[in-house]
């Protein structure tokens, strides 16, 4: 039985846990991700699943002690977190709308950079960090690939907060399942 803080390891996923050195290291498929630990972890190899105890390292107060259980909670979701970055990669769909609103690349100084134009008097330039890929299938649709799920929904964060979608009439950078509930407007 699987309770709520044990996670089942993937097969494709290898895990190398230092009780010493309190990290734990995850090798998938596309990338190497490790995190240093503050709880006990009991790896059972049999079973391929991962259980997160709450003996802590080392000395903690009497107020951390009631926290053991949010740690514990955290260590968990941290640890799914690092699975699925290690064996898929993530990505945002970003809708761009507007009249005459756009995105496409350009090259300046040996950088890739995002250019927007989103009504502005002038163009928005984004320099593309070196752990994204980007992808423009459309001039008004952005994908953003990433192995990094904090990465990938910063940098589309970056982009949305250029302009956001405004709720009269729907225009801006939306995220694709995004739903805008449209005001209605002054009437005379």
């Amino acid at each position: 039985m699987i309770d709520k803080y044990n996670v089942k390891i993937p097969t494709d996923i290898t895990v190398i846990y230092s009780e010493r050195k309190r990290t734990l290291i995850f090798i998938g498929p596309l990338k190497k991700k490790s995190m240093k630990l503050k709880l006990k972890i009991f790896v059972d190899r049999s079973k391929e699943i991962l259980s997160v105890s709450p003996i802590v390292f080392s000395q903690i107060s009497n107020t951390e002690r009631k926290k053991i259980k949010t740690f514990r909670n955290t260590t968990v979701a941290q640890i799914k977190l690092m699975l699925i970055e290690s064996s898929i990669s993530l990505h945002k769909k970003l809708k761009i709308s507007g009249v005459g609103y756009r995105a496409f690349f350009s090259e300046k100084f040996g950088d890739k950079l995002l250019t927007l134009k989103l009504g502005y008097s002038h163009y928005i330039y984004m320099k593309i960090p070196k752990n994204l890929t980007i992808n423009c299938s459309a001039k008004t649709k952005l994908y953003i690939f990433g192995n990094s799920y904090d990465d990938v929904s910063n940098f589309s964060a970056l982009i949305r907060a250029n302009k956001l979608p405004e709720p009269y009439k729907g225009k801006g950078v939306l995220y694709e399942d995004e739903v805008i509930v449209l005001k209605e407007g002054k009437k005379i």
